[in-house]
């Protein structure tokens, strides 16, 4: 009898479920079926609405549908509503932070249409969050871009960007503008009495201690934020504090505590399966435990959390702070078992991520290890280079800290002018300012004035110098392009006038003759010489206008070609004057006629979009795509140098997008005057 109501309600659950994918299905078909936008609209969103409680991958494909609906709609703050809604799934859950970035920039391709200034700035919340992990220079351009689209109603949204932006700062190394973001990131979150976010500033803060030198004070105030967690039951914060503990203990050189700490951190982790854990976090402290037993020579201990870290790197590849974690464990470890050419690629890979994320404790990082291998290698010249490079970033690191120790302390008298320690710092510096010979630093300071001003004087003199020779450079091209069009119109109306009339006389006394086989050859002599004309000079322009004169090239294409074409074309004829109208006419040209001869591509997608102050023209295709710089550079490409020149004529925009076997995207922007 006790088992009946555990029996009655597995069937509930059940029951449930069933009607969950019955309610799922009616609203999938009524999408699908309905010829009302809106009502397709509505259906969609309850689509998305049950499938948040059941699937994370169907809540995240079925909102992706749903901005592409609302998009067609022309409904762009639906579409911005579910974005901001769905990011954290995409571009954190499943990690995929690019492709969050391709629909957010789909999405503020419009942003004229978005007037809820909690929409406009959330987009751009939400794309600094993806270029967190690929760009943090872009992360911070779009995150002041959010701090400008937000209104004081916002606030809560406000303080969100101006903590991230200390965040993207602080990894950057720029420390006085860091911490100037936590402090109004605090301030708006105190006044908010958001107390969970008041402490991430305080984090943030703290680690901007350590990162400036000061590791004791650092691990000071750690012990005391950790308190503040385990008495407010944010437990899912604690790795986090405890790896940054066991790194300053690093530091300082305590390997007891940096041990200690570094399997704090890992039990922490453990205790917070159950709690939203982002993959980055385990993936640090995993890579440190892999260094430390790589180091120390208990080779099984690491090949355990390799393990680890290779089935996260699965899901996580196009996240560059945890891919780079990967690669350096990976090399660490491979260095360890004396396999230094699996090594030394991983080591090689892991560089290039630091780069670009411009990490320097991880370049640093990189090429003292690269160092390590190449001497391994017994390839001396290699370890000489990465690790004089490894010396001069570490210098560089160096002096930069002292630099920003200095503004550091400059911040906190300001802030904290009757702060003992503070008052005595400023009179040591003041006792070691009068200890200097006055004499010499005027002589040291002159000196350097004047190689500065001559330098100034060098360098201004260069620039105008390479400044009138580029202006030279753009109007010989912008001419000999005129020239050409010129040169064009006249041969192809020689061939059209001329040719093609005196080809019409002979085709009149072969049809006299009655010899057909002839009269066909003139006349497929004919159409040939009037397609040359054409192609030499659109007079279509003149007669049916751009418009037209696209939609019919594109038309010649898809009847003539293998290539399947599509298009949306808005009419933009009168915007542009009749030599923009050729110009542009020979870029798309010149576009679809790359894709036919080098991209290998079964299907191209063309868009002309008309804008308030622009027009956008779009060429995609699904080809084999290319390096575009390597091909910019290269004497044979003289079909791209032209498309920029054009494109610089009319004082436009041109934007490339390729990679590899994934198609490439030609997008133009002109200004309508």
């Amino acid at each position: 009898m006790k088992a009946l109501p555990k029996f009655f309600l597995l069937f509930l659950i059940l029951l449930s479920l069933s009607s969950r994918a019955q309610d799922i299905q009616y609203y999938l078909d009524l999408s699908e079926n309905s010829s009302n936008s809106q009502e397709r609209l509505i259906a969609m969103d309850s689509v998305v609405s049950i499938a948040k409680r059941t699937d994370i991958n169907s809540f995240i494909n079925y909102s992706l549908q749903y901005i592409e609906i609302a998009k067609e709609m022309d409904s762009i703050e639906a579409a911005a509503r579910k974005m901001i809604n769905v990011h954290y799934s995409l571009s954190s859950v499943k990690n995929e932070p690019r492709e969050a970035l391709t629909i957010i920039d789909g999405i503020l391709a419009r942003k004229y249409k978005i007037k809820d200034s909690y929409l406009l700035g959330g987009l751009y919340l939400k794309r600094g969050g993806s270029n967190y992990k690929l760009n943090l220079t872009d992360a911070i351009e779009d995150y002041k871009m959010a701090i400008a689209s937000f209104t004081e109603k916002d606030s809560l949204f406000i303080a969100d960007a101006y903590l991230f932006s200390g965040q993207a700062y602080s990894n950057l190394g720029k420390f006085v503008p860091a911490g100037e973001s936590y402090r109004k990131a605090y301030n708006y979150f105190e006044a908010l009495k958001d107390y969970e976010y008041m402490f991430y500033a305080q984090q943030g803060i703290t680690t901007m201690f350590s990162m400036n030198g000061f590791h004791e004070k650092a691990m000071i105030e750690r012990e005391k934020n950790i308190k503040k967690i385990e008495s407010l039951g944010l437990l899912h914060h604690l790795p986090t504090e405890y790896y940054n503990q066991a790194l300053d203990y690093e530091k300082i050189g305590n390997k007891i505590k940096y041990l200690e700490y570094l399997f704090k951190a890992k039990e922490a982790i453990d205790n917070s399966r159950d709690n939203d854990l982002e993959i980055s976090n385990e993936m640090y402290v995993y890579a440190e435990l892999v260094d430390y037993y790589c180091e120390s020579g208990q080779i099984a201990a690491a090949e355990d959390y390799l393990i680890l870290i290779n089935q996260f790197h699965e899901n996580s590849q196009d996240d560059l702070i945890t891919s780079s974690q990967y690669l350096g464990a990976n090399a660490r470890y491979h260095y360890a078992k004396a396999e230094y050419g699996i090594a030394l690629n991983y080591a090689k890979q892991k560089l290039d991520k630091a780069e670009t994320l411009k990490y320097e404790e991880n370049i640093l990082s990189s090429h003292k290890l690269l160092s390590d291998i190449y001497t391994a290698q017994g390839n001396f010249r290699k370890a000489l280079e990465h690790e004089e490079a490894y010396s001069e970033l570490k210098d560089y690191i160096y002096n930069k800290g002292v630099a920003n120790s200095l503004a550091y302390y400059q911040t906190l008298y300001e802030t904290e002018k009757n702060e003992k320690e503070l008052v005595e710092q400023k009179a040591s510096i003041q006792l070691l300012e009068k200890d200097n010979q006055t004499f010499k630093k005027l002589m040291i300071f002159g000196g350097v004035a004047l190689l500065l001003l001559f330098g100034v004087i060098l360098l201004y003199r260069n620039q105008l110098y390479f400044k009138n020779r580029k202006v030279m450079q753009e109007k010989f091209s912008q001419e000999l392009i005129v020239s050409q069009e010129e040169e064009r119109m006249r041969i192809s109306k020689d061939l059209h006038d001329g040719l093609g009339q005196r080809l019409l006389v002979v085709k009149n006394k072969l049809m006299a003759s009655g010899d057909a086989e002839t009269k066909n050859m003139i006349d497929e002599t004919i159409e040939e010489v009037r397609a040359i004309s054409r192609d030499l000079h659109p007079f279509q322009l003149q007669e049916l206008g751009i418009t037209k004169a696209l939609e019919h090239t594109i038309t010649q294409i898809d009847e003539n070609t293998t290539l399947f074409i599509s298009s949306e074309i808005e009419n933009i004829d009168n915007i542009f004057d009749q030599e923009a109208e050729v110009n542009i006419y020979r870029i798309v040209q010149e576009s679809l006629s790359n894709v036919l001869k080098h991209a290998k591509a079964e299907a191209s997608k063309i868009s002309v979009k008309k804008m308030a102050n622009f027009v956008v023209i779009s060429i995609k295709d699904n080809g084999v795509g290319f390096d575009f710089s390597d091909k910019l550079q290269n004497v044979k490409s003289l079909g791209l140098k032209t498309l920029v020149e054009r494109t610089r004529f009319l004082d436009g925009q041109m934007k490339v997008e390729s990679k590899a076997n994934n198609g490439t995207t030609l997008q133009f922007q002109f200004p309508i005057s």
